[in-house]
């Protein structure tokens, strides 16, 4: 565990391809999308926040503080990143914030160790995780000392999280897809069936 890297779960989305309401709250295997993505996600940091919109009772359960995006009318997962980063300001000693996806299920026990280990190998200050030929921007590694340059971007207007981080410097960190790619998304019903067979065929 990093004592200095706290968790922020995305979940502020709209989830317009799942045909609304809260992606992490679907079930895979019996199981909250959520639940695994807690799981995953809390060994490996000092304490995990929740990115959400709307009524926080709705994760009660799980026990988590649930910080909303600061900015109006849902502007993406830059507002996420940034409500993370403002609530891990406000926590002594805390330096990072891994943001992940709140619809990836298979999330990797090493993600933090290993993306901590990327940004110092090439002397960035961002890292994201790639896997299968694809890059995972928001499951990334940030510095809580941007947190007022993302502020200043996103309010003159910035939305793409690509243009931020290449702006800032970031490093790719490869993940294998094999037996399953850590960071498949549950987007859709065909990807929460999907997700579903992938649950059962791991045991």
């Amino acid at each position: 565990m990093r004592t200095d890297t706290v968790g922020l779960i995305l979940a502020g989305g709209l989830a317009r391809r799942m045909g609304g309401g809260d992606k992490p709250l679907r079930r895979v295997g019996g199981r909250t999308v959520l639940a695994r993505v807690v799981e995953a996600v809390r060994p490996q940091v000092a304490s995990l926040v929740l990115n959400a919109n709307g009524d926080p009772s709705r994760f009660a359960e799980y026990a988590l503080p649930v910080v909303p995006d600061p900015l109006p009318d849902y502007p993406g997962p830059l507002a996420g990143v940034l409500a993370g980063l403002e609530w891990a300001e406000r926590r002594p000693g805390t330096e990072w914030v891994l943001s992940v996806p709140g619809d990836a299920p298979f999330l990797p026990a090493d993600l933090v160790e290993r993306l901590h280990a990327g940004r110092r190998a090439a002397g960035t200050a961002l890292a994201c995780a790639a896997s299968g030929g694809w890059t995972h921007p928001v499951a990334a590694l940030w510095p809580v000392a941007i947190a007022p340059s993302l502020r200043t971007a996103l309010t003159g207007g910035l939305r793409k999280i690509d243009a931020f981080t290449a702006a800032h410097g970031i490093t790719e960190v490869e993940w294998p897809i094999l037996p399953v790619d850590p960071f498949f998304n549950a987007n859709s019903p065909e990807d929460l069936a999907e997700a579903e067979r992938i649950a059962a065929s791991l045991g």
